[in-house]
């Protein structure tokens, strides 16, 4: 990359600006952090797009969309700074919706929505803190795993294999999603909160459930040119909805169905109205053929129903579980005979094999912020070509990465988050339960799909979570939130 020089400054000025805004308590702190987080995105986007800011000025048109661009996200924030209960929601709304984008040569799918939205939520929260509203901390129990793994994944781009892919991670999604940390720790929870967010991400998910089902039935796909070619091959036909990636929707419609089950099983949503939906949501994650969906769902239904139930339900679902567990043992034992382990697990046996010695040879600290694909497709050099070496397993890639450090950050990360939403969860059964089923979706869909840093709800719900803990740990701010414990619907 010509501007290595220029990223590696960048992303120290980011790793400071990351720390600050997740510890600040106090307004000049937190002002600091976001205009640190700012300059290392400038740099970081004039290292991978050296023409982008001189072409950006070539045309009257590209300014007038700049202007435009920077008008749209300063007059969102408006709205933003007296009605801080509603970034949350106006956030979740944007996560899912990547747009395609060509950038430095290279097709992509950016979160270009959540990008604007997330900078009118900064912009509101500084505006406040400016006037003197108080600055709450992000609880450290997420705050410090956080900047640990954000500074920790920003510092290797000095050893990293692969400079502009990890300068891409880095900028894409470790630094705007730090922020994204910062913003909704220290948001309001107001009284109808929980269930705006659930209508949101079932909304959202029923949409692309509808979408799905009508490419299954027309055999026509927006996005993903590689599975249009592969389902030409199969006897079945998989959908991506809106996005690029069949696991990708799988997950997303997977996140719903998790919210819907812990709406069920605390009755705060009639089985009348419920059926319907999981029907149609089960039908679109159905025609993704999404394995790791599929496991994900079965997990999170586990875990929800167990943690939810009464304990002669609980004896029930472990008995249920257990036989269903040997049977589909049977099944895929007798079905996969005579089979490779590639084929039986997707070729994610092969990526395994291709990312393990990586660890074994970079122990310490790995290879560096996004190297893991291109060290292994080194590592398969001649003796076989392939397209595709990113690890589909998210541990096993931070273990290339960043080593034993990184898995440490890792861990601390997963554990930092999981104390933070079961406090949630003692604060505020229904809106805890919740967060915490999207993280353990998101967790479970890691292990065999890659995306778990650049999923904006992997951060947002712990962050969320964080949220909840201070605002309903408040006495003062107490009074008002009886909606979060309304009495049960009735189904």
């Amino acid at each position: 990359m010509a501007h290595e020089a220029l990223a590696e400054a960048a992303v120290i000025v980011g790793a400071v600006g990351c720390a600050a805004a997740l510890l600040a308590r106090n307004r000049v702190v937190l002002v600091t952090g976001f205009v640190l987080l700012a300059v290392a995105e400038l740099g970081l986007l004039h290292a991978l797009v050296p023409d982008f800011y001189s072409s950006l000025g070539s045309s009257p048109l590209r300014i007038a969309a700049a202007v435009a661009g920077t008008a749209v996200v300063v007059f969102a924030a408006v709205p933003l700074v007296r009605y801080a209960t509603a970034v949350p929601v106006v956030l979740l709304v944007a996560a899912p919706f990547r747009v395609p984008a060509h950038l430095a040569g290279q097709e992509a799918f950016l979160l270009l929505p959540l990008y604007g939205a997330l900078g009118a939520a900064s912009l509101a929260l500084l505006v406040r803190a400016l006037r003197g509203d108080e600055v709450r901390p992000v609880t450290p129990l997420l705050a410090l795993p956080a900047v640990a793994y954000v500074a920790l994944a920003a510092v290797s781009l000095f050893w990293s294999k692969d400079v502009h892919a990890g300068t891409v991670e880095i900028f894409f999604f470790l630094l705007p999603f730090a922020a994204l940390v910062a913003v909704l720790g220290r948001m309001p929870i107001a009284p109808w909160l929980p269930r705006a967010l659930a209508t949101a991400i079932v909304a959202l998910a029923a949409l692309f459930a509808v979408i799905g089902l009508w490419q299954e039935r027309a055999h026509h796909l927006f996005f993903g040119k590689d599975i249009q070619v592969g389902n030409a091959y199969t006897s079945y036909y998989r959908v991506t909805s809106l996005f690029k990636d069949p696991s990708l929707y799988g997950r997303q419609l997977v996140l719903a169905i998790a919210v819907v089950l812990v709406a069920l099983w605390l009755d705060r949503l009639r089985l009348v109205v419920a059926l319907p939906v999981l029907v149609l949501l089960w039908a679109g994650l159905y025609v993704s053929y999404s394995q790791s969906s599929m496991v994900a769902l079965i997990v999170v239904a586990l875990a929800v129903s167990l943690v939810a139930a009464d304990s002669r339900s609980r004896r029930l679902l472990l008995v249920g579980t257990a036989a269903f567990v040997l049977a589909a043992g049977g099944v895929v034992a007798a079905s996969v005979q005579g089979s490779t382990t590639q084929r039986i697990t997707s070729q994610r046996s092969r990526l395994v094999g291709v990312t393990w010695p990586i660890f074994v040879d970079h122990t310490l600290s790995g290879v560096g912020i996004g190297a893991q694909p291109k060290v292994s497709r080194h590592e398969v050099g001649g003796r076989r070509q392939a397209k595709l070496n990113a690890s589909h397993t998210t541990p096993l890639t931070v273990a290339a990465e960043l080593g034993v450090i990184g898995l440490a950050a890792y861990l601390a990360f997963l554990g930092g988050a999981a104390r933070t939403l079961y406090l949630a969860y003692r604060r505020e059964r229904a809106l805890g339960l919740g967060l915490a089923a999207v993280f353990l979706v998101l967790v479970v869909h890691s292990l065999f799909y890659a995306g778990f840093w650049e999923d904006p709800y992997t951060w947002g719900a712990p962050a969320l979570a964080a949220a909840a803990i201070a605002w309903l740990a408040a006495p003062a701010r107490e009074r008002g939130l009886s909606a979060l414990t309304a009495a049960p619907a009735r189904r």
